[in-house]
């Protein structure tokens, strides 16, 4: 049978008219808590570029600029459209973490400079980790000399992963860390997991990693104590539980006494296969809980940790769907928020 070739023809370009001043609904007093908490719809979904209205009653926010000489509002980001009184924001679809003084955030060493580290925390720019904002191993309390900034590769090298918090922000928006604390430090023994575009602030209202009180908390397990890390900037380590045992009978103002060599091992302790496999069960949970829309605290994980280790005993089938990733994940995990009637 011959083949016949046809002449390719002209795509017809999508037809995508800016929305006029009569597709937002002008905000009251009747209607404008509607406005500040509407939900995302494809009716209220901006994109770079497009205009958002013309009339000059409605003040821009973020998201949005003015062009000069001119009242219209245009939106600067792709996302979605919200309205507080008589200002117009566009809350971005994906954002990058922004820090703020006290946050906990779990970073990753990038480089290693004369007197400082930088470090990856999912923001903007890269945040810097001074070598005076560390703790010395032995308890040592001094100035920082050269022999310090010789060895400075022995504290934190390229690839390592670190808690800290955020103690500073610089004019240009830089953030500077420290770990002068127990609770501080570089983490080991664990599974690290990067949950993208799900930090705190803004990307909070879609589910992810929430300011609380605790972002640091032990889990009790039938294989015995996990602990978890939940860093602000969306960035979660689930690890081997190991008691500071150089923190006892420590007096609060001589913190740096309790601070071993140990503190910045590199090398990973044994972990047992059994608590392998509660790590890796609380870590796709965590994944899951995203992938569903639902904030992560210490109490959503606790709740469905348990949760799920209910269903893997009356149902020994879901072991492997409790244990995988992406849509097994995502379906334990909405099974899980049905059973205790979570949104």
């Amino acid at each position: 049978m011959p083949i016949t070739i046809l002449s390719p023809s002209a795509a017809i370009p999508p037809q995508h008219a800016p929305p006029d001043d009569e597709d937002i609904p002008m905000a009251d007093d009747d209607d404008s808590a509607f406005l500040s908490t509407a939900q995302p719809s494809s009716k209220n979904i901006v994109t770079p570029g497009e205009t958002i209205t013309s009339d000059p009653q409605w003040m821009r926010g973020h998201g949005t600029y003015i062009p000069p000489n001119t009242s219209t509002i245009i939106s600067t980001v792709a996302g979605t459209l919200h309205k507080t009184n008589k200002l117009l924001s566009v809350q971005p679809l994906r954002a990058r973490y922004q820090p703020e003084i006290g946050d906990l955030v779990i970073g990753r060493i990038v480089s290693v400079q004369t007197k400082k580290w930088s470090v990856d925390i999912a923001a903007p720019t890269l945040a810097s980790l001074p070598l005076s904002s560390i703790n010395l191993p032995g308890g040592i309390l001094r100035r920082r000399t050269a022999v310090d900034e010789l060895n400075i590769r022995t504290f934190f090298s390229e690839g390592d992963l670190l808690v800290a918090e955020v103690q500073q922000l610089h004019n240009d928006g830089n953030a500077a860390l420290h770990t002068r604390s127990l609770k501080y430090g570089k983490l080991r023994n664990g599974v690290f997991t990067a949950l993208a575009g799900a930090g705190g602030g803004i990307m909070s209202r879609r589910g992810g990693v929430v300011r609380s009180k605790r972002q640091t908390f032990t889990l009790q397990t039938a294989a015995g104590e996990i602990g978890v890390v939940l860093g602000v900037n969306g960035y979660i380590f689930v690890s081997k539980h190991v008691a500071p045992a150089e923190a006892r009978d420590v007096s609060i103002t001589r913190l740096e006494e309790g601070v071993s060599e140990t503190l910045y091992s590199s090398q990973n302790d044994e972990v047992e296969p059994g608590l392998r496999r509660e790590i890796a069960r609380v870590s796709t949970l965590v994944r899951g809980l995203v992938a569903c829309g639902a904030k992560v605290d210490e109490d959503m994980i606790v709740r469905v940790y348990e949760a799920a280790v209910e269903m893997e005993e009356e149902e020994r089938v879901m072991g492997e769907k409790v244990f995988g990733v992406g849509e097994g994940a995502k379906g334990v995990v909405r099974s899980v928020l049905d059973r205790l009637a979570v949104g």
